[in-house]
């Protein structure tokens, strides 16, 4: 049995965005297509409207392969130590959905994958995404083709944003993939652009990529698929 691999990056923006072009580079020499976890607000009042540069590198990564992801919304706006759609109703997180979907639109980087800031949506976020326009979910345990209402189960392994970053856990990081892998499952190695800016958790990434790879995992990214038509239909 043939596994996948699925290598995101989050936390993009002015700041960051050097160290995620440098891993970019790692992964094209690799054939590895990286899937952008993209949100329109970030701390500090970062404004993804105001950063041009950083929507030219995304379109620019987009067209040669790389897929783009919406991330959440607005983060600074939640409450400290919470993720944005971990606890949301269903009306306030369609609002959210689709304020960063005319934000993705206007930057020409619109999607229709979600995955949510720290992998964890409510019950009301999930519900909300199909009317916001919403057909792929990559939350933490699974990837949820929203319109065929099926699941790939697969845990993400990660490092920033909620996932630990000291050496031991790294390592760990790197076993996971590797055994993953070996018994054909699907990897899901994800990283914020600033841990890539740090030698430890980048060559952790850079070490799982490479073992999977080992092991026959195929790269992929989080992309949804719509339905094929049916031979002989009008």
């Amino acid at each position: 049995m043939t596994g996948q691999l699925l290598v995101s990056v989050s936390g993009l923006r002015q700041e960051t965005r050097d160290f995620a072009a440098a891993f970019a580079e790692e992964m094209d020499a690799r054939g590895v297509p990286l899937s952008l976890l993209v949100a329109p607000r970030l701390k500090d009042k970062y404004r993804l409207v105001n950063d041009s540069a950083t929507q030219d590198w995304l379109r620019m990564r987009r067209s040669q392969g790389d897929a783009v992801v919406l991330h959440g919304y607005d983060q600074a706006a939640t409450k400290r130590r919470r993720a944005e759609f971990a606890a949301l109703p269903e009306h306030e997180a369609r609002l959210r959905l689709i304020a960063a979907d005319r934000v993705m639109e206007q930057t020409g980087l619109r999607t229709r994958v979600f995955a949510p800031p720290r992998w964890l949506a409510s019950q009301g976020a999930v519900a909300a995404l199909p009317s916001a326009g919403f057909r792929l979910l990559a939350n933490m345990t699974a990837i949820h083709d929203l319109e065929r209402g099926s699941a790939v189960r697969s845990r993400v392994l990660g490092i920033g944003e909620g996932f630990r970053a000291e050496p031991w856990w790294c390592r760990a990081l790197v076993h996971g993939s590797g055994r993953t892998a070996k018994r054909g499952g699907v990897v899901r190695l994800a990283v914020t652009a600033k841990q890539l800016g740090t030698p430890g958790p980048r060559q952790a990434l850079l070490d799982a990529v490479d073992l999977a790879l080992r092991h026959g995992a195929e790269p992929t990214v989080y992309r949804w698929q719509p339905r094929l038509p049916r031979m002989g239909a009008a």
